[in-house]
């Protein structure tokens, strides 16, 4: 049985995930904005990441383009803990003007700043950006050949080849952006939304006579012509002492898409399609398993009680064979019971967060638009569960006829948080040395550890006390005084082969789903219902 609520635990967190972002995406806070022609915008950066290394870097990490003063955009925490750090960029452009070709800036690449570009390109690092709360988003072919149009996160940093008949292979850069902004027009007042944001990258290397910091010409990128590549199909090496010169353009086209479904497209962002059938035939199998040995437990267990009520001399119940013997050892209090109660605490404190914040999510609170929401809800549900937690261990702690009711508060507030904020700050003090912005800030740690000081720990002492004050849980039967003694079992009834054999079923349900879980939360893929809109 435990094995099996394991299974359930783990589906029940996969709808959790599936429907997290459930419903429209208009949200409280989150209104559309409305652009005239000619406003300014200005192209956001955010962390650069890969399917390879789950290690996020700082956009400024490599040496690209740099404003004169970089202004982090404001954060909350699950955006933080995600490892996004937004920033303002070089790529600036005003609404529905068109802009054939714009030079960014130029670099010399040193020694330090090619490598870095040539291990990025390796490990298939992405670059994010954003536009109007949108992220950017790179048409791509499907896997299966088919022509619907389907996108991915990011554009690459760039990528390996031959050249020219060259046996090695080298390294070559995106260096040039080709943004396309989709708007919806209304009508009546000639304003606009920004429904998508697209990217084509390029990798071109830029020919110039004289370089002119203040009005730079290159033969390569001509702004006066639609035809922004002229001639030259040779890509941006990169390597020491190479000269780099970023460019962009930016189109925009008029879509029938409406802001509040602009979201939408995001689905497309995966060739892999949502494994309703799996998960749904996975939680059935598990539910129904779990259902079929509670009933059949639960009704054998009431007759035989109520059997055992009525016995008046002990002759009646050596009567009885088999299991039934154990009757009056079943609630016998474990050796360990305190441990018991602070599992028990700590998982009520878990299903409670979980089961909030699926009920959030299914009211349409959280979605991929309010980044890091999902994050920064289930940590604050987490710190406010304490209350339920703390109750529900000194219940039990108290039906075991426990004493010690602080020691048992003590270890249900501190005892699995801080064995996971060892070693989260272990981790995080090795994603810090490799430079990653993955690395919690000293300001955010010391914000976690308040948290959870601050709210969850007397949280937990506050339902401790409460469920103390509570009369104990009676036993539905007498446990016998001096316990029954445990025959020698057979090598196939040892725990580890019982619980190995037991963990089979739940294990087979929900390993495919578990593996589709934990991929999508690491790649950061989004998945919701769909819904019509109004």
């Amino acid at each position: 049985m435990g094995s099996s609520s394991a299974g359930v635990t783990t589906l029940f967190f996969s709808l959790l995930l599936l429907i997290s972002s459930a419903h429209s995406f208009y949200l409280p806070g989150v209104a559309p904005r409305d652009f005239q022609r000619g406003d300014p915008l200005q192209v956001k950066v955010n962390k650069l990441s890969s399917t390879k290394t789950q290690l996020p870097y700082d956009y400024y990490f490599l040496k690209y383009c740099k404003p004169t003063k970089i202004m982090n955009s404001a954060e909350n925490l699950g955006e933080v803990l995600r490892g996004d750090r937004i920033e303002n960029s070089m790529y600036t452009f005003n609404m529905r003007e068109e802009q054939p070709c714009k030079v960014a800036c130029r670099v010399t690449l040193d020694a330090e700043s090619a490598k870095n570009f040539k291990e990025k390109i390796d490990d298939e690092y992405r670059v994010n950006m954003i536009l109007d709360n949108l992220p950017v988003a790179v048409l791509r072919q499907r896997r299966d050949g088919s022509p619907s149009t389907t996108y991915e996160h990011g554009f690459r940093v760039g990528f390996k080849g031959n050249y020219a008949g060259s046996k090695e292979e080298k390294y070559f850069i995106n260096n040039h952006l080709s943004f396309r902004v989709m708007y919806h027009k209304d009508l009546e007042t000639d304003s606009a939304r920004i429904v998508s944001f697209e990217i084509t990258p390029n990798s071109i290397n830029h020919e110039y006579k004289d370089w002119d910091e203040k009005n730079p010409q290159l033969t390569t990128c001509n702004q006066n012509t639609k035809n922004i590549i002229q001639g030259s199909t040779v890509p941006q090496e990169v390597d020491t002492d190479k000269v780099v010169v970023f460019t962009y353009d930016v189109s925009f086209k008029e879509s029938d898409v409406k802001w509040a479904s602009r979201w939408d497209t995001y689905l497309l962002m995966n060739d892999d399609q949502i494994h309703w059938f799996s998960i749904i035939n996975s939680l059935m199998i598990v539910l129904f398993l779990s259902g079929m040995v509670a009933m059949i437990m639960m009704r054998t267990l009431y007759r035989d009680i109520a059997n055992y009520n009525q016995l008046e001399t002990q002759d009646e119940a050596q009567e009885e064979t088999g299991w039934k013997l154990l009757h009056g050892d079943v609630f016998r209090a474990p050796i360990n019971s305190g441990l018991l109660c602070v599992y028990v605490g700590t998982g009520v404190q878990l299903f409670a967060m979980a089961l909030v914040t699926m009920i959030f999510a299914v009211l349409g609170f959280l979605s991929p638009s309010n980044r890091g929401g999902l994050m920064t809800a289930m940590v604050l549900l987490w710190v406010f569960m304490g209350l339920f937690g703390g109750y529900s261990s000194a219940r039990l702690y108290k039906m075991f006829k426990g004493a010690e009711w602080k020691r048992n508060t003590l270890k249900t507030a501190f005892m699995f948080p801080g064995i996971l904020f060892s070693i989260f700050f272990v981790l995080n003090a090795l994603i810090w040395g490799e430079k990653s912005s993955g690395a919690v800030p000293f300001g955010t740690m010391f914000a976690l550890v308040c948290l959870w000081f601050g709210i969850s720990v007397p949280l937990v002492f506050v339902g401790s006390y409460l469920g103390f004050k509570k009369p104990a849980i009676e036993d539905p039967v007498k446990t016998n005084k001096i316990p029954r003694q445990i025959p020698e079992q057979a090598w196939y009834m040892k725990p580890v082969f019982s619980i190995l054999i037991g963990g089979i079923l739940p294990f087979g349900a929900v390993f495919i789903e578990l593996f589709f879980i934990l991929t999508s939360i690491w790649l950061n893929q989004f998945y919701y219902i769909l819904t019509s809109y109004s």
